[in-house]
């Protein structure tokens, strides 16, 4: 082979390699990350309406089961509400049998709902404390134990602190359907 022809031939190669990686970067790589993300789209939405139609098969059920935690929320007067959450509180801490020491509570404003919060703190034994606890979990009213702690005051543990925070639910007008 001359020089001449060696020259032609590098430079339709070179030539040749210039242009695949141009159509690489400028057709293949576009299309193939376009189709992975149609792929992509495709398969969310595939999701969605098979989560959409699982909803809309078990709409009755959601709405019994949505209507059931609303009418378990606080009353929408304030002092309706403060009075029920205060006589379930009550009846459970006589039931189980605890002894309470203080109660803090205190209403707390959110965008499209209210919550009435208290402080509280009990002394028993293990089984009056697990008795409460019980009771507040079991009550038809809705109410949920935030956080708690339980503190021993003898070597033996048989004296319990019980400080716990607890919360209802009261749902303004515009939020209930």
């Amino acid at each position: 082979m001359e020089i001449k022809n060696r020259q032609k031939f590098l430079l339709i190669g070179a030539v040749a390699c210039l242009l695949l990686l141009v159509g690489n970067s400028l057709v293949i790589e576009p299309l193939s990350a376009s189709w992975k993300s149609r792929k992509q789209r495709i398969s969310d939405l595939r999701r969605d309406v098979a989560q959409g139609q699982m909803l809309m098969d078990h709409e009755q059920s959601i709405r019994n089961r949505w209507e059931a935690m609303r009418t378990n929320t606080l009353p929408s007067n304030t002092s309706l509400a403060e009075q029920e959450f205060y006589k379930t509180f009550d009846r459970c801490a006589r039931e189980s049998g605890i002894t309470i020491v203080s109660y803090r509570p205190q209403w707390k404003q959110n965008e499209d709902y209210m919550s009435y919060e208290c402080r509280a703190d009990a002394s028993g034994n293990i089984e009056t404390l697990a008795r409460f606890l019980y009771e507040l979990e079991k009550d038809p009213l809705g109410l949920k134990v935030e956080s708690m702690e339980i503190a021993t005051h003898d070597d033996k543990g048989q004296q319990l602190t019980l400080g716990i925070q607890i919360s209802g639910l009261l749902l303004t007008p515009q939020a209930q359907p």
